[in-house]
This record gives C-alpha cells, sequence and structure tokens, in this order.
C-alpha cells in the first residue's frame, strides 16, 4: 500500500481499510498498548451513538471484535421494536477501524453493525437498508456500482470580530482575515481525513451575517465519490468531527437547513457517479456526452424526487429553505450547469484540451481525460437528513429509472436550460412538478411511492411506517408562511432544530 495517507492505523498496517482483518487490528492495538475501544452506530434518528470499552487481556479484546455487544434495540430504534424484546448486537467493522482524535488515551473506534437475536443484519438499521439498496442496484444494472459524495454546509458561530468584515452574502471562497473560520475548517478536514474520510476540498459559503453579538460563518466539506456505502459512512463521520471540534474550540456549529429569513440556508447536495467492474464513468462517452445510463438515473430522481425529501428533509426547518425564488430547489426539473435546478450535472472535464498545458507553456500538452469526474448533483437535500436513508433512497431512485419504460422520455420532458427563478420563465417550468412545501406534504408523497422503495426487500414497510408517522407529527402545513412573517417565531423554530 502507498503510504500517502493520513490515517495512522493504515500507515502502520500497510494496507487500505478496505482490506483490514481481526488479526491486523489485533496486532496493531496489542503493540501500540491501546486499551481502550469505541463502538459508534446511527440510530433511527440519523445520530451516531457510542459504546466505550476498556480492554485489560488479550482474550477480552478477541471476544469483543469477534462477537460485538448487546445494545438496546427499543431505545436506539423507539417505535420499531418494543421494550420485551429489544436486545440487539453491535458488531465492528474492522474496514471503519480509526484513532479518536478527541480522546485522552489512544483509542480505537469502529463503525459498527446492527444484528437481531438470529444473528441476521437487523433489516430496520439504516445502514443495513443501504446496503440492500447498493445490492439491489448491482443486480438491475448487471453488476455496475453507485457510488456518491456529499457536500456539508454548515454555520460556525463564534464571537463577533471587528475589523476585516466579509461582504454581507458573499463569503463564496472568502479567504482571511475576511474569513475567520478557516483554521477551523481545515482542522476538521484533517481530522476526518486521518479518521478515514475522504475529502475533495473546503471552502467558504456564501452566508455571512452578524447577529446579537455574533458571527455567522457559512462553510463547507466536499467529499470524494466512493462506494455509497462508504459515502455514508464519510458523511457521518464528517457531521460528528464538525461538532465535536467545533464543542471544543468554543464554537457552536449547525447544519440547520434555514437559521433566519433573507439569508442563505445550508444544504446537503449529494453527487452520484456510476461506474462499471473497472471503475470507469458510465455517465458519460468518450466524448464526454451524457449517456442514456445518465439520462435513466436523471429520470430515476425526477420521478421520485418530491418523495425523497422525507429522507433528506426531515424537520420544518428544511421547507424553509426550500421556497421559491431563492437557490435552493422548488421545480422537479434538472439541467446542465443550471444552479437553479434540482438535479444539476456540473463541468466534467468534456473539452478535449489540456488545460494545464496552456496555462503552463513548460509542459507537454497531454492526451488524457478527465471525464471520469463527471458526477450527476441532487441539491434538495440537508444536514436534517438520516444520511443512510437518503443515500438509500437516492440509489432507489437512480436504480427505479433503470426499471421504467419511458426513463428517456422523461429525462428530455423535464430538461431546463434557464433560470427558473426568472419571472420571464414561468410559463417554460409551470408543467413540472414542485417539491412539497412541507413534512406532513413530503409525507403524504412518501405514502404515494412506498411501494418503489419497498420493491425487492430495500426499505422495510415499518421503517416507512415511522417515517410517514415522525414527519406528519410536526403538524406543520402552515409554518412556513408563519415562520417568515414573524421572526420571533422561525428563532424558536431553528432553535428547536439547531442541531439537527
Amino acid at each position: 500500500m502507498q503510504q500517502y495517507t493520513l490515517n495512522p492505523i493504515a500507515r502502520a498496517i500497510g494496507k487500505e481499510p478496505k482490506a483490514f482483518t481481526k488479526a491486523d487490528i489485533t496486532k496493531y492495538i496489542l503493540d501500540n498498548d491501546i486499551h481502550e475501544l469505541n463502538f459508534r452506530y446511527t440510530a433511527a434518528d440519523g445520530r451516531l451513538k457510542e459504546l466505550n470499552f476498556v480492554i485489560q487481556d488479550a482474550e477480552y479484546l478477541d471476544e469483543v471484535l469477534s462477537s460485538g455487544e448487546r445494545v438496546d434495540g427499543s431505545s436506539l430504534f423507539p417505535g420499531l421494536m418494543e421494550a420485551g424484546s429489544s436486545d440487539l448486537y453491535v458488531v465492528p467493522k474492522f474496514s471503519s477501524a480509526f484513532m479518536d482524535p478527541f480522546a485522552a488515551q489512544p483509542t480505537i473506534s469502529f463503525f459498527c453493525a446492527y444484528m437481531d437475536k438470529n444473528g441476521q443484519p437487523l433489516a430496520a438499521a439504516p445502514d443495513e437498508i443501504l446496503r440492500r439498496a447498493a445490492q439491489a442496484f448491482r443486480e438491475v444494472t448487471g453488476g455496475l456500482e453507485f457510488y456518491a459524495m456529499g457536500e456539508l454546509e454548515y454555520y460556525v458561530i463564534g464571537e463577533q470580530e471587528d475589523g476585516y468584515e466579509a461582504v454581507d452574502q458573499r463569503g463564496y471562497h472568502e479567504m482571511g482575515p475576511f474569513s475567520k473560520q478557516i483554521d477551523f475548517r481545515t482542522e476538521a478536514m484533517r481530522l476526518i481525513c486521518q479518521c478515514g474520510g475522504q475529502i475533495k476540498y473546503g471552502h467558504g459559503e456564501v452566508g455571512n451575517f452578524t447577529a446579537d453579538g455574533l458571527n455567522y460563518e457559512q462553510n463547507e466539506i466536499e467529499f470524494l465519490p466512493v462506494p455509497v456505502e462508504e459515502a455514508a459512512q464519510h458523511l457521518q463521520l464528517g457531521k460528528w468531527i464538525l461538532f465535536e471540534l467545533g464543542w471544543r474550540m468554543g464554537l457552536k456549529v449547525t447544519f440547520a437547513p434555514k437559521i433566519i429569513v433573507g439569508k442563505a440556508g445550508s444544504g446537503m447536495h449529494v453527487h452520484t457517479k456510476i461506474v462499471d467492474k473497472n471503475g470507469i464513468n458510465q455517465y458519460v462517452d468518450q466524448a464526454g456526452e451524457l449517456t442514456a445510463t445518465a439520462h435513466k438515473a436523471v429520470a430515476g430522481m425526477m420521478s421520485l424526487a418530491a418523495s425523497l425529501t422525507a429522507f433528506g428533509n426531515t424537520n420544518p426547518t428544511s421547507y424553509l429553505r426550500l421556497v421559491p425564488h431563492q437557490e435552493a430547489p422548488t421545480t422537479v426539473c434538472w439541467g446542465d450547469r443550471n444552479r437553479s435546478a434540482l438535479v444539476r450535472v456540473p463541468l466534467g472535464w468534456s473539452a478535449d484540451v489540456d488545460m494545464s498545458s496552456i496555462i503552463n507553456p513548460l509542459e507537454t500538452p497531454s492526451k488524457k481525460r478527465y471525464t471520469n469526474k463527471q458526477t450527476i448533483e441532487f441539491r434538495a437535500s440537508d444536514g436534517s437528513a438520516n444520511l443512510y436513508l437518503l443515500l438509500a433512497g437516492i440509489c432507489t431512485a437512480v436504480r427505479h429509472g433503470f426499471e421504467i419504460d419511458n426513463a428517456e422520455q422523461l429525462a428530455k420532458d423535464t430538461y431546463v436550460a434557464v433560470n427558473i427563478h426568472k419571472d420571464e420563465f414561468a410559463g417554460a417550468v409551470a408543467h413540472l412538478d414542485s417539491l412539497p412545501a412541507s413534512c406532513v406534504a413530503s409525507a403524504e408523497r412518501l405514502r404515494q411511492h412506498r411501494a418503489i422503495y419497498e420493491a425487492r426487500g430495500v426499505f422495510d414497510p415499518t421503517t416507512i411506517d415511522m417515517l410517514i408517522r415522525n414527519l406528519e407529527a410536526y403538524q406543520d402545513a402552515d409554518l412556513r408562511a408563519k415562520a417568515q412573517a414573524d421572526p420571533k417565531f422561525l428563532k424558536e423554530l431553528v432553535d428547536r432544530y439547531f442541531y439537527c
């Protein structure tokens, strides 16, 4: 293995994490005299949970790594499991091993899988639903792999500093000293990579403002495309590290979709990619043009876009971001490089030219093409999402594009080449569907589409039932208008879901 990695376990073992075995992990623990272990796993609320161990002998270490431990499923999955029969196992995934960067003593942590009383994967576990979604995608597409990566947008909130103020709502890619949270962002990026996440880059985002003596600065960390199951783990890792690092540095971090009317909200865009067994991107052909596979993927996202909000926009503040005539999408459509659309095909290095040699005359022009980097971006979701269920939903939607007969026509009918937020183009998009305007409306769209999500056994019915119940419980059909008209009510709403 090439040793150019920040992951100390991978460096020491000399393998990629996906090749880690129990013997590798045991040797690393014993060689480094590590006595503390953490298990991490995602519950029904979408948050990481934790179980701590102090290991005193090698026999117990082997037992913990081999058999995992018991946990209370009724507390982790309320409404899905009854207290009278709720024991579950959590079993570590060796490939996920990382050194906890915040622990006082050397501590190795693992992401875990839930197993039921029969020693089988728990059907309702978020990571198991995602695993089934990825497997169903392979089966339908003849062995293609679904890749994903997310863009984590978040606000960092600290005391207001005088001098070098950034221009209001002009923080995109801002540098210091006008950006105050670059050190925080880059430290978080370093820690995420050290723990096994794969990051593409980080930068300042549009949003910045001051209120009540506090500075609100929006940032983004974007990950690299990886197999969809790994993508969820990397995003979950990133959210935890940003929260934990912020708390330790005296800063507040929030992924809240909306904080205040008139200021940029935070989304969590998801880029997708389909690759063959050789890792070749199936979204573009050799000339860099979109393929039939790409159009099927887009059609699938178009067909289920409204119900995908049930996984990706899960509290009332989500629908304060998804409002007409702002950058966040509301109309179900797609386009090339069109940031007003729900699904966007960004620039994909399709020009047959070596840009580097043009601006660096000493370089010999290369014939290498970078079209393998082409992605297709879903732009509706936000930080309230249960990451595993959201990615399982998007994976299912893309798979559905391969199952419907009219996929290419649907893609053609929902394509737009204009800025849909401009009034002069209203007629061009009047025929298109709209995203739900509330959690209650989202629940209804999920109810309409549930058979597609449950097909091939991907989403279990109890999880769909729970999501519908949870969304309907907000009773938020009229909250958007009330929050936009009443700043005090909006603040109360944001505070309630601040740490989504």
